[in-house]
């Protein structure tokens, strides 16, 4: 059996890193451990908090999340991640191009043609 090489695999993860971390944050606010916590449970979504907290920073500062400082019942207070109206037009717009992608390689592994 031929394995797929580690550097395809982390690159389709960064691609899409973003979106699922903005899918997320849809429908509600989240810290930034519980979203490690979430992603690195789902299968082949791995990550680490030296991955997420970088994005998530370069997220707030294109103004796709924004943030909350809360107190904490079991420690220090938390930031709270959740999308901008900006963030939701970018994951709307990902969700149409993903679905098309997606669709399109689905057919080409399924059948080896686009039709």
């Amino acid at each position: 059996m031929v394995a797929i090489g580690d550097s395809a695999i982390s690159q389709l993860r960064r691609g899409v890193l973003e979106f699922c971390v903005l899918a997320m944050l849809r429908g509600d606010e989240r810290y930034g451990f519980e979203i490690v916590r979430a992603l690195s449970e789902a299968d082949g979504l791995v990550t680490t908090e030296g991955t997420l907290y970088p994005l998530l920073g370069r997220l707030r500062k294109e103004g796709v999340v924004e943030t909350t400082w809360r107190e904490s019942p079991s420690g220090p207070p938390r930031r709270y991640y959740r999308l901008t109206p900006a963030g939701h037009s970018l994951l709307s717009a990902f969700t149409a191009e993903w679905t098309r992608f997606r669709d399109s390689v689905d057919r080409l592994l399924d059948t080896g043609a686009l039709t």
